[in-house]
């Protein structure tokens, strides 16, 4: 076996990126992913990221090995089109996955009048319908608010959208729980997930929504440290900065010993009558473990600080700038089976990363570069709704489909 879900078809019609995401995440599994877009491009197609002649980085990213179909949406003819498609019998397909507007030909009743063991993911911003994009749904969550440093006054958002891939993963598993149900009982599925539920669940299993409601507390805003425990940042003598997490007694004492500070702790112990191998007392004394630890690493660059912590099995990890990471991470290097350099088309050669997940007795799939949009458009009409040359041709001659067009 080669290819996980080898025998798995799935029908993307999607934007930006919880189900792109989803989708890319079953691509890279073996499933064949058929992206259904505009003619010219969906709203996030020349979304930034983008090279110096326009092409979305973005884009291609989150597509990476998938099948690009482009058809005009707006025209009863290529609505027909993409419900065939959606709707093509057999046991492995029959799944959609969207976070556009679930509506006319879109709907899941419409669809399943065509096919009635239809899957159907359905993504939107909230479980009301009503829009919402991850950076809306992160400032009702509270966070904004604990982010930053302690002596800011107002919100300070995060880069990462977080939410977003939370809620693609989530559709994804989604999605192949309803394949494997349906299997068993050969009934449909009307799966849908809310960016913002993804987002208020992940407060309520994290402790957030109990931390208020038991003990009464607001989480306050600590910078760079970590509620509960002791972990922070350090400026190192060549102006790097390395962050120190010591979240468990054996971490604590390995910074204790690659720093040399164990007799100067024993001695703090003592004095403040507390036991510092509880997390909860390195969080209650968190400001004095910095101060007493800032000199060692300012004494120390980057490379002597590692070679120091490493030998003693520190948990710590270095600031970089997302190029130093790119230049510098051994993460991010063809060493790690994770990522191989790929030729995306209209782009360059340029380092990727396929599925994060190793499987044994399998091996893996190579990376995929991202379709051209529209690259597959023959291809699907051909092999997936068996036309013929002339019903192709016609179809672009009427500006139903576009792509490039090849010879059969």
């Amino acid at each position: 076996m080669t290819k996980l879900l080898a025998d798995l078809t799935i029908v993307e019609v999607s934007a930006f990126v919880a189900a792109p995401y989803a989708g890319l995440t079953l691509a890279q599994l073996g499933a064949t992913v058929i992206r259904i877009d505009p003619i010219g491009g969906g709203l996030d197609y020349k979304r930034w990221p983008i090279t110096s002649d326009g092409q979305s980085l973005y884009w291609t990213g989150l597509n990476k090995g998938k099948k690009s179909i482009t058809i005009d949406l707006k025209v009863p003819e290529a609505q027909e089109l993409a419900q065939e498609l959606i709707t093509r019998p057999g046991q492995d397909n029959g799944c959609l996955l969207t976070n556009l507007k679930a509506k006319g030909w879109l709907s899941f009743n419409s669809l399943k009048k065509r096919r009635e063991d239809l899957i159907m993911i359905e993504i939107s911003g909230n479980r009301s319908g009503s829009i919402a994009v991850d950076y809306t749904i992160n400032a009702r969550t509270g966070f904004p608010m604990v982010t930053g440093p302690s002596d800011h006054n107002g919100p300070v958002n995060h880069v990462l959208l977080m939410w977003y891939i939370l809620t693609g993963a989530s559709a994804a598993n989604g999605l192949l729980v309803a394949e494997r149900r349906r299997k068993f009982t050969n009934q449909s599925q009307h799966v849908k997930i809310a960016l913002a539920d993804t987002a208020f669940s992940t407060l309520s299993h994290l402790g957030y929504i109990a931390e208020i409601e038991i003990n009464k507390d607001d989480r306050p805003r600590i910078g760079n440290h970590v509620y509960g425990s002791f972990a922070c940042d350090f400026g190192t003598k060549d102006q790097r900065r390395i962050m120190i997490t010591a979240f468990t007694k054996n971490h604590w004492l390995a910074v204790l010993k690659a720093t040399n500070t164990e007799d100067i702790f024993y001695k703090f112990e003592i004095k403040n009558k507390t036991d510092l191998k509880l997390e909860e007392n390195r969080y209650t004394f968190r400001t004095a473990i910095e101060s007493t630890l800032g000199p060692w690493f300012k004494d120390k660059t980057l490379g002597e600080a590692a070679v120091e912590l490493d030998s003693q099995g520190a948990c710590w990890g270095p600031y970089q700038t997302f190029r130093q990471a790119v230049e510098e991470d051994p993460g991010l290097s063809t060493a790690n089976p994770l990522i191989e350099e790929i030729y995306q088309p209209g782009i360059g050669n340029h380092r990727a990363a396929g599925s994060l997940i190793d499987f044994c007795n399998v091996t893996k799939e190579s990376v995929k570069s991202a379709p051209n949009l529209g690259e597959n458009t023959d291809e699907i009409l051909a092999d997936y709704l068996k036309l013929n040359e002339q019903q192709i041709g016609l179809l672009h001659d009427k500006g139903v489909v576009s792509g490039p067009k090849k010879k059969f």
